[in-house]
């Protein structure tokens, strides 16, 4: 089952629970539930981000944690994707582990950030997945995400 049709923000807020400031995806541009299931997905960076007020003052730099998060919440994405698709009940994703965190530049307002992210397995209620982060075409982040799906507490 492959679906390239792009998905908005008003679909993004279905799918995940974050909101401003902290919802870093603004836009899937494709995804394919096939084998192995993946997903490209953008946020655009502006100088209005809230982080830049002091990270740096006079040197505006995305912070490495923040490309992290918003790699799992593309992953987060693609795992909402694939339960909605397989009829599932509604769950959380929780970011428990990262490896192999590579970060090759920085990012600045006006970069446009674009997500990949590939599902590398599945194993009880948890998702292993590759994910990089590219700007103009060039890597500048990369890490293995491991998320552990929990029930929604939210009605």
């Amino acid at each position: 089952m492959t679906d390239t049709a792009p998905i908005d923000i008003e679909k993004i807020l279905e799918l995940l629970p974050h909101r401003y400031p902290f919802l870093l995806v603004d836009r899937v541009l494709d995804y394919s539930l096939d084998d192995p299931p993946r997903i490209r997905a953008l946020k655009n960076v502006t100088i209005n981000e809230p982080f830049f007020q002091g990270h740096f003052p006079g040197h505006p730099v995305m912070p490495g944690v923040l490309l992290l998060e918003a790699m799992a919440q593309a992953a987060g994405c693609l795992a909402h994707l694939a339960r909605e698709a397989s009829g599932a009940d509604n769950r959380l994703y929780y970011l428990v582990k990262i490896d192999k965190a590579r970060f090759n530049r920085v990012v600045i307002p006006g970069d446009q950030l674009v997500f990949e992210v590939t599902q590398k397995r599945l194993m009880r209620n948890m998702g292993l997945y590759q994910a990089t982060t590219s700007v103009d075409g060039k890597t500048v982040a990369s890490a293995d995400l491991l998320c552990a799906a929990r029930p929604d507490p939210t009605p």
